[in-house]
């Protein structure tokens, strides 16, 4: 009951924040404080939202995206937790790849562009390939750092007790560095839907990056905003199921 509560709350201050919002909004469109063709009206934006949502071409643009973004974003958590995994464990795997990491991390993934459409072309691989960049590091790192910082105590007496070595990465290493795993699947996610927009503007007509930029060209702004939101809202969902999926791990 006192979970059902706490969780009323949060949806209830979510509805408060997102009403204030408008509200704000609203207020200073009827003042003729903004600029239509820089912010529409939240009335306008809805209108522009429900045509795209009836003529199907907001849900197409909106499954070409997350296909995209999961088809990157596992790859980058599979490598991610991987390599993470073994340059936590093994100091030469660390030593030997730790400057080329360091080189990398910084590279923006629109800055890989021109190299990505000369090895991949202009298909489907190079999109989600700046995709899986855009969530790699940030996972990978969050790994290595939760493997470096697992419980000293614990390594010690799996050690001593002479723990099989798979055993004791499955059931000392692993276990201990959970919650920076998930923190680096989580921050990870986000890395990746950042990265949509500009792994669809390698020759895409499709996509809801693609629609951005499309409108962003004729002035649309509402076509803009209502792509903007649909891309928080749907990382949004998916970050909830990795904290969902979190809490059962961590409490199992």
């Amino acid at each position: 009951m006192k979970h059902l509560t706490k969780k009323t709350g949060y949806f209830v201050e979510y509805v408060a924040l997102v009403i204030m919002i408008l509200a704000v909004w609203m207020m200073l469109e009827k003042q003729g404080t903004l600029n239509p063709v820089i912010l529409p009206a939240p009335d306008k934006v809805f209108e522009t939202f429900v045509s795209l949502l009836a003529k199907q071409t907001l849900i197409q643009h909106m499954s070409v995206s997350l296909a995209r973004v999961l088809k990157g974003y596992i790859l980058a958590s599979v490598a991610g937790i991987i390599l993470g995994i073994v340059i936590g464990l093994f100091e030469h795997a660390r030593r030997f790849t730790d400057l080329l990491i360091q080189i990398i991390k910084p590279i923006p993934p629109i800055a890989w562009i021109p190299l990505v459409i000369l090895w991949f072309g202009i298909g489907e691989t190079g999109k989600v390939f700046l995709i899986f960049l855009g969530g790699f590091f940030t996972i990978l790192i969050n790994v290595y750092d939760g493997i470096r910082q697992a419980d000293v105590k614990l390594l010690e007496v799996s050690k001593v007790a002479e723990t099989p070595f798979f055993t004791h990465v499955f059931k000392v290493i692993i276990p201990g560095a959970a919650p920076n795993i998930f923190t680096g699947l989580r921050v990870g996610l986000s890395s990746c839907w950042m990265c949509v927009v500009a792994a669809e503007l390698v020759s895409s007509n499709t996509g809801l990056g693609f629609m951005i930029m499309n409108a962003r060209q004729f002035g649309q702004t509402d076509t803009v905003i209502v792509g903007m939101i649909t891309i928080g809202v749907i990382g949004k969902v998916m970050d909830s199921i990795i904290r969902a999926v979190e809490k059962k791990v961590i409490y199992w």
